[in-house]
């Protein structure tokens, strides 16, 4: 019987019947290919080793509810998802032998968590293990710095190294790319920044010497930012439907209508992501501080170590925006970003809710005692 890409790849040959830790033959050689590094690959032998039976190790390339699209060793395989298992593009795998179905998702080293579109209060995953993030934004435009930071900050929280990517540098006028390069790098501290471009090839050859086998991106900007042309350019071929951007507001329709990871032929990994128009924080401090480590560090100076860098004396924040030598704007960012985060912390968390409510009581109790106390005007 031939094998589909519905069904699972039969064992290969020497697959051992009585080793219940098989795996296929070559299969380290396909999963570097596929951006597994040495500490996944040992993650993967020690889950087959526990595994009844032998198991055919992967990685999704594509996630569509309950049933995802697995790169293996044989080919990819269009594999079901258990309840119990939850799976995303980047995951690394094990199938079972004998059925498409994943057994194992194995631990991630790395994820992007924004807050899911809507009302609900949960998390959703974007992409997993990857080593950076592709943080593009279309450079022909008016680069909104505030959302670059928002970026960051959920990248930094992933766990990965983000890269700001400038897209569309060709459509730049002459002179303009070292003032927005500089801008950039302002808000971006950690991170390297790049200026690009899909029609020229400038910079791409960068991005590239980036992504070698082992090692996986994922690229994540907000709808028109040049995603899928970057990708195209790196990959030397069309593997994403490109669309074009609307003169009137610069956006994009979603081309890129789901995640998918690509594997380059020259190594490495992409994992491609639909258009962001709306990008919820679904972080703690860690991103947050990393993000903004030039505040974070300008706070270390600091007269109290809960200074809120507004009235209080001896701020070393406050005294830095005066001399002009950081950015009241940037501060504002931080607040916002620090306000929406705990914001989502108390909704997805009753007992951070009740803390709020009891400490806003408290708040409220102490002020009517003031007031009752107050001696009267005569």
């Amino acid at each position: 019987m031939s094998s589909s890409a519905s069904s699972p790849p039969p064992p290969p040959p020497d697959f051992p019947a009585s080793d219940r830790a098989a795996l296929p033959a070559g299969w380290r050689d396909s999963l570097v290919r596929l951006g597994a590094d040495g500490a996944m690959m040992a993650s993967i032998e020690a889950a087959a080793a526990d595994h009844a039976g032998p198991a055919v190790p992967g990685r999704v390339a594509r996630a569509e509810h309950s049933l995802v699209t697995v790169l293996t060793p044989a080919g990819p395989v269009r594999a079901g998802l258990t309840r119990r298992e939850q799976a995303c593009a980047g995951d690394y795998v094990l199938l079972s032998a004998a059925e498409p179905v994943v057994a194992e998702v194995l631990p991630r080293r790395s994820h992007l968590v924004r807050h899911a579109a809507g009302n609900r209060t949960e998390p959703q995953t974007l992409a997993a293990n990857m080593d950076e993030v592709f943080v593009t934004v279309a450079a022909d435009r008016g680069v909104s710095l505030g959302r670059i930071e928002r970026f960051l900050a959920l990248v930094w929280e992933s766990g990965t190294i983000p890269v700001v990517v400038l897209t569309k540098g060709d459509l730049l006028a002459p002179g303009a790319a070292t003032p927005l390069l500089t801008r950039a790098a302002g808000v971006a501290p950690g991170a390297d920044v790049h200026l690009v471009s899909a029609i020229t090839g400038e910079g791409v050859g960068d991005l590239a010497r980036r992504l070698e086998p082992g090692r996986t991106a994922a690229l994540i900007g907000s709808s028109g930012a040049g995603k899928s042309s970057l990708l195209n350019a790196l990959a030397g071929a069309e593997v994403a439907a490109t669309t074009r951007v609307r003169d009137a507001d610069g956006k994009g329709r979603h081309k890129t209508a789901w995640r998918e990871l690509v594997v380059l032929d020259q190594g490495g990994a992409v994992i491609d992501t639909p258009g962001l128009r709306g990008l919820g924080m679904w972080l703690d401090e860690t991103g947050l501080d990393t993000a903004f480590a030039d505040l974070t560090e300008l706070a270390l100076g600091c007269r109290f170590s809960d200074c809120r860098h507004a009235t209080e004396p001896g701020c070393a924040v406050t005294a830095a925006i005066e001399a002009g030598t950081f950015e009241a704007r940037r501060l504002e960012s931080y607040r916002k970003l620090e306000r929406e985060a705990a914001y989502v912390a108390r909704k997805a968390d009753p007992r951070a809710r009740r803390a709020q409510a009891r400490a806003e009581h408290a708040i409220t109790r102490e002020g009517a005692a003031r007031a009752r106390h107050r001696p009267r005007s005569s």
